[in-house]
């Protein structure tokens, strides 16, 4: 980092060109992947295993990731199949330093994590990934009675859905279930998001594949299939189009309408190196992808990364 950047590897400064990007944020959703803490783990990986990976973050990530935003509630997504990556002690680690550094913790459990927003409004966030540690998001019957109790207790929900292949060959959606490395079910991104709406979200929120997938309108809601990567250090891969990544923002409206939806689109320069992209190429991706995926609700980005329905986007 210091030779080929002339930059430290403290998560503030990595994490510094996003800032911008968050600003003007009342409320702010990452998803965490990896353990954080120091010290003693466990093993995951057996010795020369291949595509096996153990990702684990200083302490400092969770004072650094509550400082992206300074004025905004950060909320922390754990739940992901790298979370638990120094064991079920080490996620609950994870968890306290979060929380010690006063990021709000979603997707540990089956219950919807709610955030008070400036305007007066609660809005909860609920976090799903494909794995039999409870919530699992191949069990759509779960998925729907979890989402729904949060919605009638809430009445506005986020759900963040970590599922689906990985990699370059990954950034297809299809209402079919996924499989990734020829055995792992990674469940499928449509019927989740069938589930989700169904029971009454807002928004749905996806990650997993590490690149970017099409997006689509619901009505007055909206669904992300995936936002690419955003920020990674270590071993991830990093070639095109893993190297693309995109910031979501929206207004949602206590009636649970979202409006004013746009992408910021990123570029990761090397392993922990992030830039907002003047060029726009993620908000294009997501357009031409959603054009291929859902040729009738799909998004349409314009050239500002403004997301409108394809129908109104018409002349």
């Amino acid at each position: 980092m210091r030779d080929l950047w002339r930059m430290s590897d403290d998560p503030d400064t990595l994490l510094v060109p996003l800032k911008p990007l968050l600003a003007d944020a009342d409320i702010v959703l990452l998803n965490v992947e990896g353990a954080i803490g120091a010290g003693y783990a466990p093993r995951k990986c057996p010795r020369r295993a291949q595509n096996c990976y153990a990702f684990r973050q200083p302490v400092a990530a969770a004072r650094a990731l509550r400082a992206v935003a300074e004025s905004s509630v950060v909320v922390g997504n754990v739940a992901n199949n790298h979370s638990h990556d120094a064991g079920p002690e080490g996620l609950a680690v994870t968890r306290s330093h979060l929380r010690r550094a006063g990021v709000r913790v979603t997707g540990a459990d089956t219950l919807a994590t709610p955030v008070v927003a400036p305007s007066g409004d609660t809005i909860a966030v609920l976090g799903f990934h494909t794995s039999e540690d409870t919530p699992d998001a191949r069990d759509l019957a779960a998925v729907y009675r979890h989402v729904k109790r949060a919605v009638d207790r809430y009445g506005i929900v986020i759900v963040t859905m970590h599922l689906g292949a990985e990699g370059e060959n990954a950034q297809r959606t299809r209402d079919t279930t996924e499989i990734f490395l020829q055995k792992l079910d990674r469940g499928n991104p449509v019927a989740f998001a069938n589930a989700a709406l169904a029971a009454g979200a807002t928004l749905v929120v996806g990650h997993g594949p590490h690149v970017l997938r099409a997006a689509e309108w619901r009505g007055t809601r909206l669904v992300l299939y995936s936002l690419g990567n955003l920020l990674t250090y270590g071993p991830f891969g990093l070639k095109e189009p893993m190297s693309r990544g995109a910031v979501a923002c929206m207004t949602i409206d206590s009636a649970g309408v979202v409006s004013d939806a746009a992408l910021k689109s990123t570029m990761q320069l090397a392993p922990g190196i992030v830039r907002a992209d003047s060029t726009g190429r993620a908000a294009r991706l997501v357009d031409s992808l959603s054009a291929l995926d859902f040729p009738r609700s799909g998004v349409q980005v314009d050239s500002a990364g403004v997301l409108r329905a394809r129908d109104a986007a018409k002349p």
